[in-house]
C-alpha cells in the first residue's frame, strides 16, 4: 500500500497527533491524503469507508458513537483526561471537594468549553456547585480556551474546565484539582481507528510500527503550545518532538 486517506477534526489536538502518524506513515513510503472537518462528519464518512484512517478517537467513553464492524482501534498514543483545574499553584484548594466552601475569591462563573459541557453539568451536580451559586458559562471550545489563557495572564482565580492534553498544560501555572467521585469521568486511550480491509492491505512491519508509537499528553501539549503561540506547523512541531527538541530532556 502506497496511499491511503487520513481523517482528524479541526483541533490543534487532533492535527498534532495526526502529523506524528503522517510522518510514520511518510517515513514507510506511504503518502496519506488528508480529510478534516467537524468529527461528526468525519465518523460518518470513516463508517461509509470513505476514509481508511481516523486520529485519534478517545476510547472508550469520548468516542465510542465512532466505533462499529469493520472499524478497528490500533495504538495507544496516550491517555487523554477530562480535568477541572483552578487558575493557581498556591491555592489551599487541592479537590473539587472544597470548592463549595472557596471564598469569594474564586469567580463563581466556569468557563466552559462546549465539549466538556456534559462533564461540567456533572461536577455542578455531584459537589453541590450548583447550590453554592456556581454557574457555567459555555463557549465554543476556542473561544473558552481564549478566555481561560487571559484569565491566567491577569491572574484572576477561576475554575478552569479543560481536556489534557492542550497548550495550557504546557504553560502551567495552575493546578489540577482531584475528583474523588469521578464527576470527570477516567482516563481515555487515544487510538488510531483502521478500516479492516485497509489493515488487511497494510504491510505488518508498519502496523507493528503505529501499533506501538507512543506518544503522550505531555508530548501533544507541547506540540500544541508549539502550533500555537511560536507560530510552527503540525509537522514542523511534529519533527521537534522527533529530534529531542520539543522537550527538556
Amino acid at each position: 500500500m502506497t496511499s491511503l486517506t487520513l481523517a482528524y477534526p479541526e483541533t490543534t489536538v487532533h492535527e498534532a497527533t495526526a502529523a506524528a502518524i503522517i510522518r510514520v506513515l511518510e517515513a514507510n513510503d506511504v503518502e496519506p491524503d488528508i480529510v478534516t472537518g467537524p468529527k461528526d462528519v468525519l465518523t460518518d464518512m470513516l463508517k461509509k469507508g470513505e476514509v481508511d484512517f481516523y486520529v485519534s478517537a478517545w476510547l472508550p467513553d469520548e468516542d465510542a458513537d465512532m466505533l462499529a464492524p469493520g472499524i478497528l482501534p490500533l495504538g495507544n498514543l496516550f491517555r487523554p483526561a477530562a480535568h477541572c483545574c483552578i487558575s493557581a499553584e498556591d491555592t489551599p484548594l487541592t479537590s473539587l471537594d472544597d470548592v463549595a466552601q472557596a471564598g469569594p475569591e474564586l469567580s463563581r462563573t466556569i468557563i466552559t468549553p462546549a465539549s466538556l459541557q456534559k462533564h461540567m453539568e456533572n461536577v455542578l451536580q455531584q459537589y453541590g456547585l450548583d447550590t453554592a451559586g456556581f454557574s457555567l458559562k459555555m463557549l465554543p471550545d476556542e473561544e473558552a480556551l481564549a478566555e481561560l489563557n487571559a484569565a491566567l495572564k491577569r491572574e484572576e482565580l477561576v475554575l478552569m474546565p479543560l481536556f489534557q492534553p492542550c497548550f495550557l498544560f504546557h504553560i502551567g501555572g495552575f493546578r489540577i484539582l482531584n475528583d474523588p467521585k469521578n464527576a470527570l469521568g477516567g482516563e481515555q486511550d487515544a487510538r488510531i481507528l483502521i478500516r479492516a480491509e485497509t489493515k488487511d492491505e497494510m504491510e505488518q512491519d508498519l502496523l507493528d510500527e503505529l501499533d506501538e508509537l507512543m506518544l503522550s499528553a505531555k508530548i501533544i501539549s507541547a506540540m500544541d503550545y508549539a502550533m500555537r503561540v511560536e507560530g510552527m506547523t503540525a509537522d514542523e512541531a511534529a519533527e521537534a518532538w522527533q529530534r529531542g527538541k520539543l522537550l527538556p530532556r
